[in-house]
């Protein structure tokens, strides 16, 4: 074990003040491992190159799982090596066998303070104010001092499509890197920011009901409609009219109920009984 001020044994006696207490102030990387075990060996180099790397901005836990076995069984560690990242008193993450540099890295990278935190922090509450044209000056700022920093440039991406700036957040969400954009929080913005663009452009709810109560064939009034029943929450009547659009005519605006309900369960995380409900109802108009 290298010698270095961010790596600590920790056992049942200092885990508390080690490693829970610890990591109300900065991440606390704890691996479990043993001396018989050979990934754990391998693991090693790695975990101390990123202390060396990172320079106090996480803290190193090592528990010998022979030594305590009580500390082992509290955190049902079936298999070593095995890595838990605490914050804020809790495991956040957490991992297990020989891992990668790259995915280490990430795990530390989601909780710890970076430099542009204070901005982030100071933009939120400018936001919560309704300051949001300081807010977006802020985040902008940490962007600039940290430009690597992802949240961030999500964070900025959605309080821009708020304020109907709609090609400059989409111009942020397409300079994210691929392996970013692929990611749910990533694929939830672009669904929130298509339906912005579509409320954005479309008359009032009233008017878009009052149109619809006349002419209930009117695609473009439904489709405008269920956006503006999406950004309120009212999540299933806009299901309903994606689904009547998509029952009505699958050519409008290329397949938008299709489409439109598609976007609505990325938003939703494409989970829960709301979803799953009409996705039954959809798959049910495709086949």
């Amino acid at each position: 074990m290298g010698n270095s001020p961010y790596i600590i044994v920790a056992n049942q006696q200092n885990f508390k003040t080690e490693v829970l207490d610890k990591s109300n102030q900065i991440p606390v990387l704890v691996d479990f491992w043993a001396s018989w075990c050979a990934p754990c060996k391998m693991i090693e180099p790695i975990l101390e190159k990123l202390v060396e790397e990172y320079q106090g901005q996480f803290i190193l836990a090592k528990i010998d799982t022979d030594e305590q076995q009580q500390l082992a069984g509290q955190y049902s560690i079936r298999g070593i090596p095995a890595l838990k990242l605490f914050r804020h008193g809790k495991v956040v993450e957490e991992t297990s066998g020989v891992q990668s540099e790259d995915v280490l890295r990430k795990m530390i990278d989601k909780h710890r303070e970076r430099p542009a935190d204070k901005l982030r922090i100071q933009a939120d509450l400018a936001n919560v104010a309704g300051n949001y044209s300081e807010a977006i000056g802020l985040l902008q700022q940490a962007q600039e001092l940290d430009p690597e920093y992802h949240p961030v440039t999500l964070e900025l991406a959605k309080l821009l499509i708020k304020q109907k700036r709609f090609t400059e957040a989409e111009l942020l969400i397409k300079k994210l890197p691929a392996n970013i954009q692929v990611e749910t929080e990533v694929n939830e913005l672009k669904a929130y920011l298509t339906f912005s663009k579509i409320a954005a452009e479309a008359p009032s709810i009233e008017d878009l009901e009052i149109v619809l109560n006349s002419e209930p064939d009117n695609l473009m009034a439904r489709y405008q409609l269920s956006a503006k029943k999406i950004l309120i929450g009212e999540y299933e009547i806009a299901m309903q009219h994606l689904l009547e659009i998509m029952r009505k005519s699958r050519t409008f605006e290329n397949d938008a109920g299709h489409n439109g309900l598609l976007a609505l369960f990325t938003l939703l995380g494409n989970q829960g009984e709301l979803v799953n409900n009409y996705r039954h109802k959809m798959s049910s108009l495709l086949y």
